[in-house]
């Protein structure tokens, strides 16, 4: 018979952590989230680490360029999605590699001939006031100038109205050549009262952006994550086929870290790219693997050279693997079974290799207690979807406003790679679904909400640092009373204004 497993599989939902002595010293400004990206030896420094424990999902819904850059901002990286054709994923990398801080790409673009009705639809998608006027309707385009809410009244004018007809021309428009620096450009927005100076070169093609708005926040990002020639760093998503074309594509396009997006790691088509890779590049390229469940899993990919394995099968709020096929594990089980694994390995090895749960998260403290129970990081998709920076757009729906959201086994991604047996260049049946979930407005400030609370907790647990942590953080298991025992219980709640 099979073999069986006479515990359940657990999920974070069941668990709470126990307090711990705090000392005085123990406050969340103290508190450093720094965490390892790929493997090092015992009494060495891992060659990549990350500042704050979140990556973002390899999903078309989720990690595009701007969001890379949002999330490099505050520390973290993104992993852009693979389920894209390589030279347009190469592009995204390379996008974000380019980007200068407080340089913004414009990417709500419109041409002279456009009307009204197609800048306020490009507003509504984006959330943006402001929208460049180029020769072609591109970025990159010629500049011929700029509109903002302030050029139009809708009241007042149909949606047919030529853009060319109420746009800010150049030669009216301040702006700047493309090499001028950071502080010279907020020096001349200053003198001029303006709030968004356009730089461009020679040709008059628009090569930047630089908001007012955004000062402030530049000045705030001391955490950012940034390589050895200060550009942003990002990651990007490979898979098990075409991995010969793709990986030298996003290697020369300065992607710091690829990885293996499949629905399940411990397999023969992992080991054969992770063999490739190592050939090609030596361990010079980093790349992560997975998915898997359990510690035999994780050995064979630690074996196999995996620079880092994202832990969790069915788990994401949109996977219905579990479902469709009957494989998984709980999430919370899954990272304390793989994190053992991990520190066993490490103990015969001297190598040590980061584990990212993936999947599984629901609330802010489930992030905290992946962590506690061994996670070096986390893999987000829900949790980044609902920002303005992923990719997706924003609808109403029913008076409250949403972002789309999908799976990459979905209908509407068809990343067969993803769920590659093999077989057929296809998806024989759906493993995600295609969804909405809340809006919930800029990436900086519910990142910087949730880390507030993972550093809150972890003062609690008595720990300044992630491996504090997890040596001594006590965990519990509750009941589903407690369970409900936790949340506002036996009370009648105002309604929220």
């Amino acid at each position: 018979m099979a073999i069986y497993y006479g515990e359940p599989s657990r999920t974070f939902s069941e668990y709470l952590l126990i307090p711990g002595y705090s000392s005085t010293e123990c406050i969340p400004s103290k508190v450093s989230l720094k965490t390892p990206l790929v493997r090092y030896e015992k009494g060495q420094e891992p060659e990549l680490s990350i500042n704050i424990p979140m990556v973002s999902a390899i999903m078309q819904s989720v990690s595009d360029d701007r969001l890379a850059v949002a999330l490099a901002q505050e520390g973290g990286l993104s992993f852009i999605y693979g389920s894209q054709p390589v030279e347009q994923q190469a592009e995204m990398v390379r996008r974000v590699k380019r980007y200068r801080a407080g340089f913004v790409v414009s990417d709500s673009n419109v041409s002279p001939d456009m009307t009204l009705g197609d800048v306020l639809a490009i507003t509504e998608r984006t959330g943006h006031s402001t929208v460049a006027v180029t020769e072609d309707g591109r970025s990159g385009g010629k500049l011929l100038g700029i509109v903002t809410n302030k050029d139009y009244r809708v009241s007042r004018m149909g949606p047919e109205t030529k853009v060319s007809e109420f746009m800010t021309r150049f030669e009216d428009l301040v702006y700047a050549d493309e090499d001028t620096t950071l502080k010279e450009a907020n020096d001349i927005i200053w003198e001029h009262k303006i709030n968004c100076l356009p730089l461009v070169n020679k040709k008059q093609e628009l090569v930047y952006l630089v908001f007012r708005k955004d000062y402030d926040t530049h000045k705030k990002n001391e955490n950012e994550l940034i390589d050895t020639s200060k550009r942003y760093m990002v990651g990007a998503g490979i898979n098990t086929r075409d991995y010969e074309e793709r990986v030298p594509a996003l290697v020369e396009a300065g992607a710091d870290a690829l990885c293996i997006d499949s629905s399940e790691g411990y397999s023969e088509w992992q080991r054969i790219t992770l063999d490739y890779i190592r050939k090609k590049n030596g361990r010079s390229v980093k790349v992560g693997a997975g998915n898997v469940v359990d510690g035999d899993g994780f050995r064979f990919l630690a074996e196999a050279g995996a620079d880092f394995v994202k832990v969790g099968i069915g788990g994401g709020a949109i996977c219905i693997t579990r479902e469709q096929k009957g494989i998984g594990r709980g999430q919370a089980t899954a990272v304390i079974e793989v994190a053992k694994a991990r520190d066993e390995y490490f103990r015969e090895t001297g190598i040590y290799v980061p584990i990212c749960s993936d999947g599984g998260i629901v609330h802010d403290y489930h992030i905290t207690l992946a962590l506690a129970m061994g996670a070096d990081f986390v893999m987000l998709g829900r949790y980044f979807a609902r920002f303005d920076e992923s990719p997706t757009k924003r609808v109403n729906i029913n008076g409250s406003y949403m972002k789309e959201y999908w799976g990459e086994g979905s209908a509407r991604a068809r990343n067969w790679q993803r769920y590659d047996l093999g077989g057929d260049k296809k998806l024989s049946f759906e493993e995600g679904v295609d969804s909405f979930v809340p809006y919930a407005g800029s990436l900086h400030d519910n990142v910087s909400m949730t880390l507030s609370k993972v550093r809150s907790t972890m003062c609690n647990c008595g720990a300044l640092t992630i491996p504090e942590l997890q040596k001594r953080a006590k965990i519990t298991l509750v009941s589903s009373t407690s369970i409900v025992e936790g949340g506002a219980h036996d009370v009648t709640l105002r309604d929220k204004r």
